[in-house]
């Protein structure tokens, strides 16, 4: 069964859309929620392949923009996070996301503290291997790290390849 509500902040966004493996988190979650400041970040997404996915997603819907609560987290955390991961985990925090996508360390450990469920964008590649949505997560760590410029620590490839059986 699918998570009923799915978070997002703009890493994972950005970065499946510049691989071209947006469609994985429609296929999976079927509707993806994003507060105002990831939306704002997602404009200025100098990939053109990419922004033009992310803007593809949202016309479709599926990709849904929504308003914060006024009573909610994002202040609190904008002091120590950037807007897009403050407003973020506020959202999933507000609306009682099962999932929140989030690739950042230091937002993944506030979004836990408020009891969230985190993934990230290794976690939604494995468990594309997983489904068969994809053949290999190597080559797309290849294409995060070429294309995306993400960041992926030498340890922690070493056990998501382990985990997808590579």
């Amino acid at each position: 069964m699918s998570p009923k509500g799915v978070a997002s902040n703009t890493s994972p966004l950005s970065n499946l859309a510049i691989i071209g493996r947006l469609d994985l988190l429609f296929a999976r979650y079927g509707r993806v929620s994003i507060p105002p400041a990831v939306a704002a970040e997602l404009q200025t997404l100098t990939h053109s392949g990419g922004r033009a996915a992310v803007h593809a997603a949202l016309g479709a819907g599926w990709l849904a923009i929504e308003p914060l609560p006024a009573e909610n987290e994002a202040a609190r955390l904008r002091n120590v996070l950037d807007a897009g991961e403050a407003e973020a985990i506020a959202l999933g925090a507000a609306t009682g996301a099962d999932v929140l996508l989030v690739d950042v360390r230091r937002g993944r450990v506030f979004a836990r503290e408020l009891g969230l469920n985190v993934g990230g964008v290794l976690g939604e590649l494995l468990h594309a291997k997983f489904v068969g949505a994809i053949p290999s997560i190597k080559s797309e760590i290849f294409r995060l790290r070429a294309d995306a410029r993400f960041f992926i620590s030498a340890s922690i490839e070493a056990f998501f390849l382990k985990e997808a059986g590579e």
